[in-house]
């Protein structure tokens, strides 16, 4: 089985939607027209991805769903029950079901569903669309190594796959689903420096994109700690050193670890949530 053999849809019209399908359709690992993105009913949100990219949409389920061969569940987690409620009818034992939704078990989904169906929990970023996702993956009860090495097929066309077990998803989600965030902020704090010291916003942002990605390039290609990477930037009485200072000093690194594990404990919330439902 491959990928040019499925049709594909997404339950769910939101931000990581458009963020794997412009990825997808970037990449051209499927035809465009394999692809269908269906929701309640939200025709103008639908509209707009129509325009945007030259895939098909629906608000009928049962059209959806029978017509497709994966499911991806992409709609909010609270709403999860609800939507497999109604999909529940029409989904068969020969679907694949991949899941991006955060704090969301492969079993608690195989509950909501009577098919025996693979279930396949997926956490990419929103970096997908730009084919630089940081995806981990985790089978299910009903998942077999060939529905697995599809899912990595399949997410692989937008960015890495990292296959790990289930109960280490919620630390995934946590750090990688939540890190393109992290970034930013950070950026943003940096880009306010740069400006309110005369740069430009273009040139800031040039000069931390580039540094961003070498400094992402030289840790991939060191055994050494993060620690000794960047003590080596410091001179005694230096610029770096002075920036650390103020970083120790309001224990920003500290900060930002707790930011780090309050999402994961979010994760883990919101899945025990559901196993009470």
């Amino acid at each position: 089985m491959t990928l040019a053999d499925q049709a594909i849809t997404f339950i769910g019209a939101g931000a990581m939607t458009e963020a794997i399908v412009s990825g997808l359709v970037a990449n051209n690992r499927v035809n465009s027209g394999q692809i269908t993105v269906m929701n309640k009913n939200n025709g103008e949100r639908l509209e707009e991805l129509e325009k945007n990219y030259p895939i098909q949409t629906t608000t009928n389920k049962q059209q959806a769903v029978e017509r497709s061969h994966l499911l991806i569940l992409a709609m909010k987690p609270k709403d999860v029950g609800d939507a497999l409620e109604r999909l529940q009818p029409f989904i068969r034992a020969d679907h694949v079901i991949f899941s991006v939704l955060a704090g969301t078990t492969t079993g608690y989904i195989s509950s909501l569903i009577e098919a025996e169906c693979p279930v396949i929990r997926v956490m990419p970023n929103t970096s997908a669309n730009v084919g630089a996702s940081a995806s981990a993956i985790s089978g299910g009860q009903f998942a077999a190594d060939k529905d697995v090495d599809l899912a990595a097929s399949l997410f692989s066309s937008i960015g890495s796959v990292t296959i790990v077990p289930e109960e280490k998803m919620d630390s995934v989600t946590g750090i990688s689903g939540s890190g393109p965030a992290y970034f930013y902020y950070l950026l943003e704090g940096l880009q306010t420096a740069a400006v309110d010291a005369g740069l430009t916003e273009e040139d800031a942002k040039a000069l931390l994109i580039q540094t961003m990605q070498g400094a992402a390039k030289r840790w991939s290609q060191t055994s050494r700690p993060l620690q000794s990477l960047y003590e080596e930037v410091m001179s005694p009485g230096g610029t770096t050193e002075a920036a650390f200072s103020v970083l120790r000093k309001h224990s920003v690194q500290e900060h930002v670890t707790g930011g780090a594990k309050a999402a994961i404990a979010q994760s883990e919330k919101l899945g025990k949530v559901k196993k009470h439902v």
